[in-house]
């Protein structure tokens, strides 16, 4: 869900992205570049990645939250006392202002206060509440992302080997979640063999997601890995563009979770493409 609002984000964008393209010495450097300011742009959309400023996880029972220090949840804004999250087994509610209503995890059930957004997230036994700040410190500061130069020689076709199965990918803060593998790329780069096994984000999913790891990783890139999208395989091949190679949400704000890149593709190769790192 998380990559669905960066990518519709981005793809809105995109059609603002012109006029920097237009400067770009060929049309495949207009095409990064229009799509690195859309990526931007999608990140400082008030729906973005930098808005979000908390996570707080839910007991079983009520929880309070508002700006007083007393709450459980202390709010940057809105008033002392805001309302109540009550958690009964598998089932969420809040209570505000005399009145309360059942949630469901996702951003249409918003929680309103002031100029905040409290979103209900998890599932029975492990609720939590995401924080959205429009005025949130990590976009204030945002002065946008370093990238490596444009190589079109990082973008490869790859042949695609079918083989559906399920993968368990561990999780930036300890937990483990299954997701489907449709097959995997195979490509030479640098004259080097290599695969990159993909991933579908759900079962009507139009793009391939990899999440992959090189040796730049910890250097110059963020640490934990980054993310790439691609088209579906059409005749058995996919086009792996490396300089669209993007980091993935946890490097902009604390308060995120991020899958892993499985050990499959974890590459013994230096991918000088794509962003460079990014910290909170």
């Amino acid at each position: 869900m998380f990559r669905r609002a960066v990518l519709a984000g981005i793809a809105f964008a995109a059609a603002f992205a012109v006029a920097p393209a237009a400067f770009a010495a060929t049309p495949y450097d207009a095409e990064i570049a229009a799509w690195r300011q859309a990526r931007e742009a999608a990140l400082r959309a008030d729906t973005g990645w930098l808005t979000v400023a908390g996570l707080f996880w839910l007991s079983e029972g009520a929880t309070r939250f508002g700006a007083a220090r007393s709450n459980e949840i202390v709010l940057p804004d809105g008033p002392n006392k805001a309302g109540q999250f009550i958690v009964q087994q598998d089932r969420v509610t809040v209570r505000m202002e005399g009145a309360a209503r059942e949630l469901r995890p996702g951003p249409s059930g918003a929680v309103k206060v002031g100029r905040l957004s409290l979103i209900l997230l998890g599932r029975p036994g492990a609720y939590a509440i995401r924080l959205r700040d429009p005025e949130s410190a990590y976009r204030r500061d945002f002065r946008g992302i370093e990238s490596f130069p444009v190589r079109p020689e990082y973008r490869v076709t790859a042949r695609f080997v079918p083989g559906d199965r399920t993968v368990t990918l561990d999780m930036s803060r300890g937990e483990k979640e299954d997701s489907r593998c449709p097959g995997y790329a195979v490509f030479d780069l640098g004259g080097r063999p290599l695969r990159l096994y993909a991933l579908l984000e759900n079962p009507n999913a139009r793009t391939l997601w990899f999440i992959f790891r090189d040796q730049t990783a910890g250097k110059e890139t963020y640490p934990a890995g980054r993310f790439l999208d691609a088209e579906l395989p059409r005749d058995g091949q996919v086009v792996l563009d490396f300089n669209k190679a993007y980091n993935p949400p946890c490097a902009f704000s604390p308060y995120l979770t991020c899958p892993l890149p499985p050990r499959e593709n974890r590459l013994p190769v230096r991918i000088e493409a794509g962003e460079k790192s990014y910290g909170h």
